[in-house]
Order: C-alpha cells, then structure tokens, then sequence
C-alpha cells in the first residue's frame, strides 16, 4: 500500500509514524511555505503542489489527485481540517479509485451539512437540539423562527466547522443583524451561504463519542471525551473520560451514537458530538467525519492506535476489535498549543528560535516544530498537542503542570502560559466548568498573566544587569520569551483585550 498525505503538519507527521510501523509508504504532498517541514524529512516520497494559501495547495483537489495519481498511491488520508470532511474530493477520490481514509461519499451526503445531520440523528431516535427545519430565507424569517424557538439562540451555517459561522442572539434585533454576519461568514469560509437557527442551550458541557466503523455495519465506542474547555467555540483542552459522565449516561451516549451513525452508513473513524445540559440530558450537535484534533486522549487511555484502525477498515473493510475488547485505562488531558497571544489569541507567526519537547512517563507530544522552523501565516495557529496521561485525573493533572513548565517554544508568543494557569484553577481541578467556564475566568487569567509577563521582563533586566555581555542566543531568548519591557509596558497601558 502507498499512501498520499493530503495535510500538513504535526497530523501529517501522526500518520506517518503509524504507516512506518505497518510499512505503508507514504507521500507527502506540500506547499511552497511547507518546503522545510519536518513531515518531508520521515516521507518516503514528497510531492509538490506549488502555492502558498490553501486554496492554491491543500484545498485544491486537482493538485492533489495529480499528486496521488502521478506517484502511484493507493489511497489518501487527509488528516483533519482542509478537505477531511468535503464530500467532492472524496467522490474526486473514488472516480480515481483511489482509497479514501475516511467514510464514503454516501455517508458524507447525509451528514456533511449540519441540517441533513440532524435529520439523519432524529430519524434514528437521537435526541435533537430544538432548530429550524432548514435554512433561513432572510432576516425577517431569522426573527420570527428565533422568537418561534425562544431565545437565547444560536445561528449557524449549515456548511460550517471549527466553530466557524456561528453568533449567538438574545433578541430580535440580533437575529436579523447576525443573520446576515453569518451568511457573509459563511461564505467567506466555506463557499455556501446558508444559515439556520437552533436554540441556544444554557451552560451546557459538550461531550463527544469517539467510533470507529467498518463496511460491515459494526460499530465500537472507544468513549467519551470532553471538550467543554473553549473560546467561542473552539476547543482548547480535551480530556477522557469525562467527570460529568457516569455508567447510565455513557452506556446512553454510545447506544445513540451508534444508532446514528449506523442509519447514515457511516465507515471509518467517527465523532459523534453531544451537548449536556444542567439535568443530564443530552442532545445531538453534529458529526465530525474524521480523525479529530484531540484523538490523542483517546489512544492513551484505550491504547488503540487510531490511525492503524482507519488503515485497516479502508484496505480490508472489517474492523478488527469488538467492543469487549476496549477497556478504558486512567485518565488523559490533551492542551492545544496555538501560536497565539495568551491574553489577545491574536494567531503570531513567526520563526522558532528554541524548541524543546517536555518528557518523561505518561507525557505525549505531537508536533512538527523544531528550533529554527518558520510558522506559516497561511495556515492554523496550533503548533503542538500536548497531552498526559495518569491513573487518574489528579495525576493526569499533575503530570501537565509538570510539562507545561518543561516545553520551551522560543520564538513566538504561544497558549502555554494560559494552560499552565488552567492547570492551577480550582474549578477545573474541581471539575465544575461547562463551555461558558473559560469566559467568566479569563479576565483574571488575563490579569495574572500581565503580573507573571511584567515579573519575567523584570527577571530578565536583573539578568542583563548581572551579565551586561550576554550571548546572541541569550539575548534572543530573553527578546522572545518575554516579549521586551517596551511590548509589556504598552499591554500595561491597556491591560484589556
């Protein structure tokens, strides 16, 4: 089997470590700001796509069925992001026969829009949010379905992802205003406009279902993760299991996960997503067709190789595991490193200087960087997964506050400092959060992250007093780390977002 890499990355360099252990050979397609990547270097092959955007290099699906036809592939997997989840570049696939790693152009079909999703899930007897029966014609039908509905509500486009085209709206005025920021949002992104409304539930946690699925109808659970850790809607830490989730709710989660995904014919791995609100009941999102950003929480605490499992079902179509062979082992935490501010989370590209990995038992690191690697602009702002594992979720905790304070990412400004205050918040040592938590904390995590950047920058004068000579290297390091008492003195000006 040979196998082209359409993706890019630290997942790019996930799915070639499993292909080296099952012998796959691999190639790896990329783009011009992609040229140095550390992904090239463990490829068997490379191909190049030419471009800088992803438009003109990972989202173009020409290039890359060229790419897979021309060096003699077998199969693509396209990791997640850009086209994992787009319906013409898997049929572009299947034309070529070329063997996606992924489900088929069917199952895409019924749940690639988040409205025939729910179709699907309902038909099945999966408990729904409360939505529009289809898209929103203008702003005076958003109004009236949201008063229908009952606000607070959520708009969102039936095309999107990676919480992407989505406001939230409390009145009338709102939802007509934000219909239309939405439809132009979702165009812009996805290259479809329409827009429906579903009810917006009130601090709810968001659970999600990790499957896999083969070609013979058989579906395996590997549990539950949670994801309630975000920023307007994106996730910035996972775990598994789930403090909020006992056997009756879990044994629930995974029969109507099941259910779903069996109705839609689903193959390959799959996520099948859940909100839960304040009484424990729970209710269908949506399904992401793919390998997620967070899979590595699933793996440790399972042990199964997730990768090697969508292999296996798209070249021999069974799924070798029953669901009495998964067994569900401590606890796994996984924080997403973004090259990001830690208080604005404005993205910061740029090159890294010094790069050292943390270590040590139950720790994992999933990432392309290295020292001098240049972060792209084009491309998505996280560098690295970081995840422990422990016998439980205290050690599992306390593992990552041990690595947090380890990694070193010189260069560009990172999350790192928000997680490692994270890590040290007693409501989430206590495990009571949902997915409003990280807005009510974060204007005193933004606050004690101005103390500890105006502490370091002080620590760093010391120093140069101290040693009035420093090294190149030392001086860049300290420039990097802590941003220059110029930039600290500016954020004490204005110590808002």
């Amino acid at each position: 089997m040979k196998l082209l890499i359409a993706n890019r990355g630290e997942i790019a360099l996930r799915i070639i470590r499993t292909c080296r252990k099952l012998g796959v050979r691999t190639v790896q397609a990329y783009s011009d700001p992609d040229r140095d990547s550390l992904p090239l270097r463990y490829a068997d092959e490379r191909y190049a796509l030419g471009g800088a955007t992803p438009a003109e290099s990972y989202l173009n699906i020409e290039k890359l069925v060229r790419a897979a036809l021309h060096t003699n592939c077998d199969a693509v997997h396209p990791g997640y992001g850009f086209l994992a989840e787009e319906g013409s570049f898997v049929k572009a696939c299947e034309e070529n026969n070329l063997n996606f790693i992924g489900p088929s152009s069917t199952a895409l079909e019924k749940l690639g829009n988040k409205l025939s999703a729910r179709r699907t899930m309902r038909e099945a007897g999966v408990p729904v949010i409360p939505a529009s029966e289809g898209p929103v014609k203008d702003e005076d039908e958003a109004a009236t379905v949201a008063e229908k509905i009952g606000y607070p509500v959520i708009l969102k486009a039936v095309y999107g992802g990676g919480g992407r085209g989505m406001r939230i709206a409390k009145a009338s005025d709102e939802a007509r205003r934000f219909f239309r920021v939405t439809k132009l949002e979702s165009l812009s992104a996805f290259g479809r406009g329409e827009v429906y409304i579903e009810k917006r539930l009130v601090n709810p946690r968001h659970v999600e279902i990790q499957t896999v699925c083969d070609k013979h109808g058989k579906v395996v659970s590997l549990g539950e993760r949670e994801c309630s850790i975000q920023r307007r809607h994106q996730k910035l830490l996972e775990e598994a299991p789930s403090v909020a989730v006992n056997e009756s709710l879990r044994h629930q989660l995974d029969d109507a996960a099941k259910k779903g995904l069996s109705a839609a014919g689903y193959t390959n791995a799959g996520t099948v997503e859940f909100l839960i609100d304040k009484s424990g009941k729970f209710y269908f999102l949506e399904v992401n067709k793919r390998l997620q950003v967070e899979h590595l929480v699933t793996e440790m605490t399972t042990g199964i190789d997730l990768v090697e499992e969508q292999l296996k079902i798209a070249t021999t179509s069974t799924l070798g595991l029953s669901q009495d062979e998964v067994h569900i082992n401590g606890w796994a935490i996984n924080c997403r490193i973004n090259a990001e501010d830690s208080r604005s989370f404005a993205p910061s590209p740029g090159t890294v200087i010094h790069y050292h990995p943390p270590s040590g038992p139950g720790v994992r690191c999933d990432s392309a960087l290295f020292s001098g690697y240049t972060i792209p602009e084009y491309y998505d702002s996280m560098v690295a997964k970081l995840a422990t594992w422990g016998r439980d979720r205290a050690e599992a905790i306390q593992r990552m506050k041990v690595a947090l304070d380890e990694v070193e990412i010189v260069g560009v400004p990172t999350t790192i400092p928000l997680h490692r205050l994270l890590m040290r918040d007693e409501g989430f040592i206590q495990g009571n959060f949902n997915t409003t938590y990280l807005n009510t904390i974060l204007p005193q995590m933004n606050s004690n992250l101005l103390r500890l950047e105006r502490y370091a920058v002080a620590a760093a004068a010391t120093s140069r007093l101290r040693n009035p000579t420093p090294t190149t290297a030392h001086r860049m390091s300290e420039t990097s780390r802590w941003r220059m008492s110029a930039r600290t003195q500016q954020m004490t000006a204005k110590p808002g977002w």
